[in-house]
């Protein structure tokens, strides 16, 4: 997306260019228009008088024959070949009607995550946000517009409201009241509020008394109220939107809420200088160590990767970063997910000598084997990029899942912070409770499985929505192979 800016840059650059060049030829048609006003205007006063001077006679002829030629010629010349042409050739960087699409429901994925009323967004007031956007009519009523080609008719009339809300308070738009007013109230009947469907009916026709779809409503809803009134009073259906448990318990942590640790518990988490049993290459520079959770067990790793090795992951990452995967459990393939919204990018020590060491660096601090583990995947968590609550690990009803890699199940996961995030990006364990929050240069890890190699469902995590920023980090996901003598087995299942 960085990328784009400076297309549209260069696009700007290319329009300026372009209007110079008419402004240039417009003078030059002035100019010419000026100087044949003022000459006709005398010569007319009078024609013989002027025609009687021999050189007025020959000037008439070459102006007739050649310089209104050479006039036309200008005023049919195109200045826009250098503008299209470059327009042209941009246009095959540009987004989608997909990525328009994407980049609306990433609002309104935000909007849910972290309780954002529609004017917040609307007016750009967003925490930790350094360049401030206001939200014009007509981008309100495009994301309403999205919503209700979705059938999501609850934020189709949270964004028809504040559009609405905006042309009364006087914001100026090609947008008219009446339209945005049409799929409004349509929006509220169709959630079951026949009353107010009807107020905002009611509204619209007194603006246009000849709207022919908004007659039909009126009638249409005065006998479905007049029905409903007869009728006894029912419980209200549980909507759609209604929030499962385990969804409000992630929100609710990636806004910082939801469960906390009791001060016990939190006094029996330390933080420490760490050599990993003395290994030789941090016996002189042991690295910082946080306890970060006891039950499962997260560590976080302090200045453990440089802003410069960052630097060239990220280099090295985003000419291959594409659409983030997810394995299908059914077919054990990889495919793309609504609940995982990233790009990712997978790297290897050929790509650069720079990898081994980073991969290296995570087998001498956590002690496990390398060559069984995943390549290096680099992620990239736009605005609204999330990955929702999801397991490392393959299930006991996912038998296939690694199947093709042939390294067992996945072990363990290391997963490195490249960036700050200005306002959310937290990476939170719905289960039990714990909120890990992104700090660029440090590293989180954890085991997947007990050493029983049984799976560890307290480990069920999701990578909360960019609310304001961008997120960068990379993972290595560890497999069981080679591990036996590394980590032996347990005796018992939860060991």
């Amino acid at each position: 997306m960085t990328d784009l800016l400076y297309t549209e840059k260069d696009l700007v650059t290319s329009l300026k260019d372009y209007i110079r060049a008419e402004e240039n030829k417009l003078e030059r048609v002035k100019r010419w228009a000026d100087k044949m006003d003022s000459l006709t205007a005398t010569a007319t006063q009078d024609p013989e008088g002027f025609l009687g001077h021999p050189v007025n006679a020959f000037k008439l002829m070459k102006r007739l024959n050649t310089e209104w030629g050479d006039l036309e010629s200008l005023v049919l010349s195109d200045t826009t070949d250098g503008f299209i042409s470059n327009l042209t050739i941009q246009r095959q960087h540009f987004p989608t009607e997909e990525d328009q699409t994407g980049a609306a429901k990433a609002l309104l994925r935000l909007q849910d995550t972290y309780r954002l009323d529609a004017n917040t967004i609307s007016t750009g007031d967003l925490p930790g946000v350094t360049h401030k956007s206001h939200m014009t009519v007509e981008d309100c009523f495009e994301l309403g517009k999205i919503a209700y080609s979705d059938v999501d008719y609850y934020h189709t009339e949270l964004w028809m409201a504040q559009a609405l809300k905006q042309l009364d308070e006087g914001e100026e738009s090609p947008l008219d009241k009446v339209l945005v007013l049409d799929y409004l109230s349509y929006a509220i009947y169709q959630q079951g509020e026949i009353e107010r469907a009807l107020e905002y009916t009611r509204k619209l026709l007194s603006l246009d008394p000849e709207h022919q779809r908004a007659k039909g409503n009126l009638k249409y809803f005065e006998f479905q109220l007049e029905k409903q009134r007869k009728e006894k009073k029912k419980s209200k259906a549980q909507t759609a939107f209604q929030l499962i448990p385990e969804r409000k318990k992630y929100e609710m942590l990636c806004r910082g809420e939801g469960i906390k640790m009791t001060p016990r518990r939190q006094s029996r988490l330390f933080c420490r200088y760490y050599d990993n049993n003395r290994n030789p290459k941090y016996l002189l520079a042991p690295v910082k160590q946080q306890d970060e959770w006891d039950r499962p067990y997260i560590v976080r790793y302090l200045d453990i990767i440089s802003d410069k090795e960052i630097e060239r992951v990220k280099q090295l990452a985003k000419p291959r970063l594409r659409r983030a995967t997810v394995h299908d459990p059914q077919t054990g393939k990889l495919t793309t997910a609504q609940y995982r919204v990233s790009k990712s990018a997978w790297l290897t020590g050929y790509d650069d000598p720079m990898i081994d060491m980073i991969n290296q660096r995570i087998e001498d601090l956590t002690g496990l084997e390398m060559d069984t583990a995943e390549e290096l995947q680099v992620a990239n968590y736009g605005v609204g990029g999330q990955y929702e609550p999801h397991f490392d690990f393959g299930r006991k009803d996912e038998p296939d899942a690694f199947k093709e890699l042939g390294t067992g199940n996945r072990i363990a996961t290391w997963l490195f912070y490249m960036s700050d995030v200005a306002a959310g990006g937290a990476t939170v364990f719905p289960d039990v409770g714990a909120a890990v929050w992104p700090k660029k240069g440090t590293a989180v890890f954890w085991y997947n499985l007990f050493a029983s190699g049984e799976g560890d469902y307290s480990t069920r995590h999701a990578a909360c929505p960019v609310l304001v920023g961008n997120k960068w980090v990379s993972n290595k996901w560890i497999h069981e192979r080679g591990q036996e003598w590394r980590r032996p087995c347990g005796l018992s299942e939860s060991e």
